[in-house]
């Protein structure tokens, strides 16, 4: 075994077994090009094939406590007079094959899709490109607007605690406001690729299995999950991230839960060897892929008969 890689988790049996029984040995492996990668056995080719654009800029009305618009920072901002559609066809031209369209959030708690709905069904007519959204919540125009527009997939961060809702989010929305939102994508046959945050809650477990209870519920093309990672002039910058076995533990019943969804271990969590543990967790629950995988777990894939394969997009996109 591959000296990087440490901790003591073991594959679990019985949600390996599942993964077995239920998909082939293929295991995903994710760099999209949100940041620089480059691992043995796994090396970034084109950084520029996937790229998120904030079409809010740097805007957003909610101020998270976990965020304040730092995930946004990396993102491309759009530029109003240019046009999603320009920009897009800019990125194509130069060597994008995949975009993230996302942005901040309204004080509702949706990101304002619908001024660019047009734009975004040209970019999949004329240009061809895969485009994600990843969004907030979702109300039936907007759901209508994005099946209309052709959009590959749909992201969105579902928050199973109300307390979470309020005091991380600052939103007056309620737990079923986001299983309403579930329930109007499914309504019009849009592919659903939720995430739950793992230790939102100051890095404490909190509403994370009422959130797969309410995602289990609905037609789900993958499940990604993160984990909180304390960001640097956030309100949370000095809260821990949870225990690593509190996620193994999430990790394997979320395989139970979901036997045969796609369950991907998405590109936040924290980094060091706290990553390594927990993409090794990942691996050993069966889990379907892995978003910049830790140093040395390719390796440990294949030692459990896993065949790797890779891709330069996000794990939103997952397998189709």
């Amino acid at each position: 075994m591959d000296s990087t890689i440490v901790g003591t988790t073991e594959v679990n049996a019985e949600a390996f077994e599942v993964r077995q029984k239920n998909f082939s040995n293929d295991i995903l492996y994710y760099a999209p090009g949100l940041k620089k990668y480059n691992i043995p056995g796994f090396k970034q080719t084109n950084p520029r094939a996937f790229l998120p654009i904030s079409i809010t800029g740097s805007g957003c009305a909610l101020s998270c406590d976990h965020c304040d618009k730092k995930v946004l920072e990396p993102m491309i901002p759009l530029d109003a007079k240019d046009g999603l559609y320009n920009m897009c066809k800019n990125l194509a031209s130069n060597g994008t094959e995949s975009v993230l369209i996302s942005g901040g959030s309204m004080k509702n708690g949706q990101v304002p899709f619908l001024k660019h709905i047009d734009d975004i069904a040209r970019i999949k007519q004329e240009l061809g490109l895969k485009v994600m959204v990843h969004t907030g919540l979702v109300d039936e125009p907007m759901a209508e607007g994005l099946k209309k527009a052709g959009v590959d997939g749909v992201a969105l961060d579902i928050i199973g605690a109300q307390e979470t809702i309020e005091q991380v989010y600052h939103l007056t929305s309620t737990v079923e406001d986001f299983d309403r939102t579930l329930a109007i994508l499914t309504k019009y046959e849009l592919s659903i690729r939720p995430h739950i945050i793992l230790g939102l809650h100051y890095g404490k477990f909190l509403g994370e299995y009422a959130a797969l209870d309410m995602i289990s519920k609905y037609p789900t093309h993958a499940l990604i999950i993160v984990i909180f990672m304390p960001l640097q002039g956030t309100k949370m910058q000095d809260v821990s991230p949870p225990n690593t076995d509190e996620v193994e533990e999430f990790l394997i019943k979320s395989r139970l839960k979901m036997p045969t969804t796609q369950i991907l271990l998405g590109c936040a969590r924290p980094g060091g060897e706290y990553k390594k543990i927990v993409d090794r967790a990942a691996i050993n629950a069966g889990l379907n892929g892995i978003a910049y995988p830790a140093e040395g777990i390719i390796e440990y894939s294949k030692e459990l008969g896993l065949s790797p394969s890779f891709y330069e997009n996000s794990c939103s996109c997952g397998v189709e």
